[in-house]
């Protein structure tokens, strides 16, 4: 499958789960388990398009003592369409191995603690309608004909089923992104390529993003407390937080982080004067 492939997959699943898809509650309850010795175990771990949130490829990097710039290059492809308003992450399939993923062994993942959203959800999926659809966010089981775990005797509800996976931690910072993501902004106009390599970097590569904040010329430009300054340069949590508001600011003209005025020229400030009364 192509690279445009997954993403047009992606997208028509999307639509067909937002169209079909029992709407369930958190207190919905299912059956499932997984674990070694039930048939299918691993099987759901390979050719698979795994899309993976900003907190997915931080945590991954971190696990593998990686840069985050390293992690993205070695284990994950940008799809590219010119129906795309966003570049989204796809986790690489070892493809002399079955198309495995590159960290399931025989025994199971072995960045448990620290796998993809989506594979930490799974048998779950959380769907989060844009705001012109006029859906509220909700949950959907994903029931695959290889997966047997659907058929074991353990009984959980959505919401005690997302305690146990730790989703908990990815609340916040899946938050912010679907606020990014979901923006009325992007539904009116595609970004050009500079705001999507922003995005790009802002989003997914956390840490070439704290060399371009932590400059002394960004600095000067921005008013920026200087003990948030000391955060960003040593807190991943605080500098995602940060990433987030930055591209509210840099994408949609929101006054999210102030501006120097003091280092600005005219048109700059008046550039400054037209995104307050936006």
């Amino acid at each position: 499958m192509t690279d445009n492939s997954k993403v047009k997959e992606r997208e028509e699943m999307a639509q067909k789960i937002l169209k079909d898809a029992p709407k369930l509650k958190k207190d919905d309850e299912f059956n499932f388990a997984c674990q070694p010795g039930i048939a299918c175990f691993n099987k759901c771990c390979r050719d698979v398009n795994i899309v993976l949130t900003p907190l997915d490829i931080l945590r991954m990097a971190r696990r593998l003592e990686m840069t985050t710039t390293d992690f993205l290059t070695k284990y994950t492809f940008v799809p590219f369409s010119e129906e795309q308003k966003l570049p989204f992450v796809f986790l690489k399939m070892d493809e002399e191995n079955e198309k495995r993923c590159y960290f399931v062994a025989d025994e199971g993942c072995q960045v448990y603690e620290d796998r993809p959203w989506p594979c930490r959800m799974y048998p779950v999926g959380q769907a989060s309608p844009s705001g012109d659809t006029g859906d509220e966010e909700f949950f959907f089981m994903m029931q695959e004909d290889h997966c047997k775990g659907h058929e074991e005797s353990k009984v959980w509800t959505i919401q005690g089923w997302m305690d146990d996976q730790g989703v908990e931690e990815y609340e916040e910072m899946g938050k912010l992104f679907r606020e990014i993501l979901l923006h009325p902004y992007l539904s009116a106009r595609p970004l050009d390529p500079p705001h999507m390599e922003m995005f790009y970097m802002a989003s997914y590569d956390l840490d070439k993003f704290r060399q371009f904040v932590t400059k002394d010329k960004f600095l000067k430009r921005f008013r920026i407390d200087p003990e948030l300054v000391e955060k960003l340069r040593s807190d991943d949590m605080e500098m995602m937080r940060f990433a987030f508001r930055w591209l509210r600011f840099a994408l949609f003209g929101e006054m999210t982080i102030e501006l120097n005025e003091d280092l600005l020229s005219e048109r700059e400030k008046d550039m400054v004067k037209n995104k307050i009364k936006r």
